[in-house]
């Protein structure tokens, strides 16, 4: 008897079907993570061969590595480390960023790439935002040609695993305040200080690390294997989000690192800041992929399950919530679209990053409360998808600028004032 069986043991074998309540029910094995066409306004018709590729390859591995395995990672809280190394082998985690001896691949075979791991799994599709997003791009955009030799075909390829270590335990948000203090020294730096919500920080590999100079407060990161002496990584327990990453608190006790491992092209926050924003697209198409998923598995869901003699789908008050979670849906995917476009024509300011990632997180989290309730008592369960969306999307939501300082990004950007203090 599996899990969906119903069966009312107590019943008298002699009482007729009708009445034996529960005898003999089985609940469908409902099917619902098989793509549908969501793209009503047909913003993605005309892909180019080669974003479309890379879109396709991430959907495959979606469907054949992530999908049959995510809900047991997730549901013991553990950490699939094996999936990173398989997505470097597809080229699925470079973010856009060139590396030498791979293909070219755009900023918009990124973003598409980002939806369809997210449209997955929130932790997978927040492996390779971690992985090349953040890393990989950190080394790409500032270090020096010694230090992208080294490091960023091992960070492509997922045989080196790698962290961006900005956020403290008292500095989120202003995170422009951080107190990790790096010490100049003879022939290099240590660095003494905590991080934290550092995804793949006690994973082993590198971690890139700011840190501001106890001398002139100027900011610098710096390239730190989690081997050195010093650095110790705690994986954080009890999150209710994407529990298939770990995430974890840093300390830096004493951290004595190289000259080298200085990364040149950080010379102040801004530089810092130069990553998080290029990566605020992807994020915001992260959040699309999530939406996706939520709206499919509820159209799947409202047109197989059955009630009061008919499928749900067959009701005008599901048929209107349906359609609202496709104008949301749709509404995103213009958006993104069109600013994506703009970022690889004539480039994005701070505050169309940021609209980007607000617009769409915001529409995330309305398109996943829809489907969760409209799946009823199902909607909390692993293997029917949503919950776990529902809960990955309020971490995507949060992390890499909350709602509220992108909020204060885009009226920076309307009124001319700033508004963070």
């Amino acid at each position: 008897m599996t899990a969906r069986d119903v069966t009312d043991r107590g019943a008298d074998p002699g009482t007729p079907a009708r009445a034996r309540v529960g005898v003999g029910v089985r609940e469908p094995d409902y099917q619902l993570t098989e793509p549908l066409d969501t793209d009503m306004a047909g913003v993605f018709r005309d892909l180019p061969p080669e974003a479309l590729a890379y879109r396709d390859r991430a959907r495959a591995f979606v469907r054949d590595e992530v999908l049959p395995v995510i809900d047991g990672y997730w549901d013991r809280a553990d950490h699939p480390v094996h999936l990173v190394r398989r997505m470097g082998e597809l080229d699925l985690l470079r973010d856009g960023v060139d590396v030498p001896g791979f293909p070219p691949m755009s900023l918009l075979a990124a973003c598409l790439v980002q939806a369809e791991l997210h449209r997955g799994d929130g932790s997978v599709g927040t492996m390779a935002a971690m992985q090349g997003g953040l890393t990989l791009r950190s080394v790409a955009l500032l270090g020096s040609p010694e230090q992208r030799e080294r490091w960023q075909v091992p960070l492509a390829r997922g045989t080196e695993l790698g962290a961006f270590a900005l956020t403290e335990p008292s500095h989120g948000s202003d995170s422009v305040s951080l107190e990790t203090t790096a010490t100049a020294v003879d022939g290099g730096w240590v660095l003494d200080g905590e991080k934290k919500w550092i995804g793949n920080g006690s994973a082993g590999g590198l971690t890139v690390v700011w840190a501001r100079a106890d001398d002139d407060g100027a900011v610098h990161g710096f390239l730190v294997p989690q081997s050195t002496a010093g650095y110790t990584g705690e994986t954080i327990e009890g999150k209710i989000s994407l529990r298939a990453i770990w995430q974890a608190r840093v300390r830096l006790d004493g951290v004595v690192v190289p000259a080298d491992a200085r990364l040149p092209g950080a010379r102040t926050f801004k530089d810092a800041a130069r990553v998080l924003q290029a990566t605020r697209l992807s994020v915001a198409w992260g959040a699309l992929g999530h939406a996706t998923a939520c709206y499919e598995t509820a159209v799947h869901y409202t047109g197989q399950r059955v009630q009061f003699g008919r499928p749900l789908g067959a009701s005008q008050v599901v048929q209107e919530r349906l359609a609202r979670m496709l104008s949301e849906l749709t509404r995103v995917q213009t958006l993104l679209m069109a600013l994506t476009h703009l970022a690889q024509t004539s480039g994005l300011r701070a505050d169309q990053a940021s609209l980007a990632k607000y617009t769409a997180t915001r529409a995330a989290r309305v398109i996943a409360a829809e489907a969760r309730d409209l799946l009823g008592g199902n909607g909390i369960l692993l293997r029917d998808q949503v919950a776990r969306h529902f809960a990955d999307v309020e971490a995507l939501h949060t992390y890499e600028g909350t709602e509220t300082v992108q909020a204060l990004i885009i009226g920076r950007g309307i009124t001319g004032h700033s508004a963070f203090v």
